[in-house]
């Protein structure tokens, strides 16, 4: 069950109200434990479901509730106990290696491999990595990826601050950047599974992040389908690009002026002189 099942089970067997706000408390604080502990399993019914996932849920381990079941009912408590303890790490590595498995493996151009953790928003940034950057900033270099799970998936910080950029919290980057050497421009992309994309408050975020950057900043949306992207629509920023991934090859130019500018202004002045 999830954080609030929890909660109602607790109020009524425990007499125990926590309020609605504290959700985010008792799944870092107690759940997020308990799972290091080998007493809950988390989200054993799919493994593959997004780290930050409203649906996650968790599950008493089935080793844990065998040895919940003995107590009081037999005088070899303490060595039942003592063995769980120590079993128990080997059990939560068996878990924890079963959902690495599940993770999404991206290769880097030098060769390095990372692994995110699973989920939609994970694939649409390997997307981004293995179909964006070769075809719209082709020889570029990741800076920055970021990953639901750990927060921070890869990230040259030593890159970035020679670019005038250094970052003490890291929860404001978006969600990949990638440096455009040859035209010495940083890709600021979002992607955009269930969270919003370069809306105009988040253009100015970024903005004033990246404001000491000796390279151009260039503003990307990147979605999934273009039926997710139609429902953003009306939010993204004039001043930036968008990508959809079921279309690799295509860039939308929201009054983009980095990406192709010069060849718009080209085509622009072939017109008038040929119109």
């Amino acid at each position: 069950m999830g954080i609030t099942p929890i909660m109602d089970w607790i109020r009524t067997h425990y007499g125990k109200d926590y309020k609605p706000n504290t959700r985010e408390t008792v799944r870092r604080q107690t759940m997020h434990q308990f799972v290091l502990a080998g007493i809950a399993l988390y989200n054993p019914d799919d493994p593959k479901r997004p780290i930050n996932s409203p649906r996650a849920v968790y599950q008493v381990s089935p080793h844990a509730l065998a040895l919940f079941r003995r107590y009081g009912k037999s005088g070899r408590w303490p060595k039942r106990l003592a063995d769980y303890r120590r079993n128990v790490q080997s059990l939560t590595d068996r878990f924890a290696r079963g959902r690495d498995m599940m993770r999404i493996p991206v290769q880097l151009a030098d060769g390095t491999e990372i692994r995110l953790s699973p989920g939609e928003h994970s694939t649409l940034i390997r997307d981004i990595i293995h179909e964006f950057a070769p075809r719209f900033a082709p020889g570029s270099v990741l800076i920055y990826a970021g990953d639901t799970g750990k927060k921070m998936g890869y990230f040259d910080r030593k890159r970035l601050a020679e670019l005038g950029v250094s970052v003490d919290h890291h929860g404001k980057m978006p969600d990949v950047v990638i440096h455009d050497i040859k035209r010495n421009w940083l890709l600021l992309i979002e992607s955009v599974t269930s969270h919003g994309p370069v809306n105009g408050k988040r253009h100015h975020e970024l903005a004033e992040l990246f404001a000491g950057s000796s390279s151009g900043l260039v503003y990307v949306t990147a979605f999934p389908t273009r039926a997710v992207m139609a429902r953003y629509l009306a939010d993204i920023a004039w001043e930036s690009e968008v990508w959809v991934a079921d279309a690799p090859t295509h860039l939308i130019h929201f009054n983009g002026v980095r990406f192709f500018g010069t060849i718009l202004l080209v085509n622009f002045v072939q017109f008038r002189l040929n119109p």
